[in-house]
């Protein structure tokens, strides 16, 4: 069974509203083992709308479609679909009954307008809409080749929308005999390496036609493997996809850190809690999005002890001891100012570790090339230090250093934990 998701409105193809009744809904179908193929956005234009609704019907098995359901003159769903389906348009009494009942239990008067959102398609189902005054529509329409295709129109009130599929929509799919298969993602989380590389990396798990698919997507320097399987039950589905997930921790071994929602702070916390350790952080650069991330944590108030932000020279000096000529210290030996101020604050907060960022180059160095950030890890044994290439897009730039710092903690922790029991996993 194949789906479109269709979402009709301006204020949706203008950019200024984010349609996310669209994410809602393919969630919900792919539980129910339906395959979204489309997703269709058209503005608030009569001629536009039908044909989109035209071309969906030709394509797709079953339409969710949300909007244009309300009184006014730029809603045009109801007329859409009833061109769409070469039907009329009827006034539905127990429909215009209730949007009455509703305007007097809220003591207002119902304006003349609201009528309109009691006429339904000739053949058309009623799909109750308990709190709002736009009743969906649930039709279904002969193709001219295959089974008919089913359309159920919505309004775009998230509130509205949800309710009406919990209670009415999703219960005809199920007897329509959706709900027969169900779908299963699973994601994989990794960094170090960008997308090509690690699809190189992949025997042949990212191919069309393959069974589970897998998926492959970049998100601020974080990639992410989705591995897809549809199956008769939950458990099917996720038998077929253990062998491919194993095939990926086997293949790119410590680029994982994580699974589902996970981001890098939460594995650097496992870790630390695993060892019975803590962390501090020392940032300049990054200007305390690490404590940020790492405070935000719950489970992070044993094993995260806080951190320190230095903004400028004067700040710095308040950390670690400079010599008179700061600026030309910081400039001949940034790497041994990040180690000084990860040694300095780890003592302060009386850290197992502490991770510290330099402070970030203003341009590229004199041949072009672009100039360096330097991190640093603390330990009561050691102080390492890690530079890394100033280059990227500004507006990822202190996202993806702050994911580099994380991820330098991470490998140490790994290798530390290992050092002790060398089958610690990632």
């Amino acid at each position: 069974m194949k789906a479109e998701i269709l979402s009709i409105g301006d204020e949706i193809t203008s950019g200024q509203l984010l349609d996310t009744n669209a994410q809602w809904l393919s969630r919900r179908l792919e539980e129910m083992g339906v395959r979204v193929l489309y997703h269709t956005t058209v503005g608030d234009e009569l001629d536009a709308i039908v044909a989109a609704f035209r071309a969906a019907i030709q394509r797709c098995d079953v339409i969710l479609a949300t909007g244009g359901l309300g009184p006014t003159a730029d809603d045009l769903t109801r007329e859409a679909i009833a061109r769409a389906a070469g039907r009329d348009l009827l006034v539905r009494e127990e429909a215009l009954d209730h949007i009455r009942a509703l305007f007097a239990r809220r003591r207002r008067e119902m304006p003349e307008r609201n009528t309109v959102q009691a006429f339904f398609p000739v053949g058309s189902q009623i799909i109750p809409n308990p709190n709002g005054t736009a009743p969906g529509i649930d039709i279904t329409i002969e193709r001219s080749a295959g089974s008919p295709a089913r359309i159920f129109a919505l309004p775009g009130v998230p509130a509205e929308m949800i309710e009406m599929w919990n209670e009415t929509v999703a219960p005809r799919l199920r007897l329509g005999g959706a709900g027969q298969r169900t779908v299963r993602h699973r994601k994989i989380r990794c960094f170090g390496a960008g997308e090509s590389q690690i699809e190189a990396m992949l025997p042949d798990l990212i191919r069309r036609g393959r069974i589970p698919r897998v998926g492959i997507n970049a998100s601020k320097a974080t990639i992410i493997l989705r591995i897809t399987a549809e199956g008769a039950t939950p458990e099917e589905c996720d038998a077929a996809i253990e062998p491919t997930a194993a095939t990926i921790y086997q293949c790119l071994g410590d680029l994982v850190f994580g699974e589902g929602e996970e981001e890098l702070q939460h594995a650097v916390v496992r870790l630390l809690r695993r060892a019975g350790r803590t962390l501090a952080t020392a940032e300049w650069g990054t200007a305390g999005l690490l404590a940020d991330w790492l405070g935000e944590m719950a489970a992070s108030d044993d094993c995260y002890l806080g951190g320190t932000i230095v903004s400028s020279i004067s700040s710095l000096e308040k950390i670690i001891s400079l010599p008179p000529e700061g600026e030309k210290t910081l400039e001949a030996d940034p790497a041994e100012v990040a180690k000084a101020m990860a040694e300095r604050c780890r003592r302060q907060f009386g850290a197992d570790y502490t991770l510290a960022v330099s402070r970030f180059p203003f341009a590229d160095g004199p041949s072009g090339e672009p100039e360096q950030v330097f991190l640093a890890l603390a330990s009561a044994d050691s102080v390492q230090a890690k530079s890394l290439p100033f280059a990227g897009h500004p507006a990822l730039l202190k996202v993806y250093i702050a994911k580099q710092a994380l991820n330098f903690a991470r490998l140490a922790l790994l290798a530390d934990l290992r050092r002790v029991n060398p089958a610690v996993p990632a």
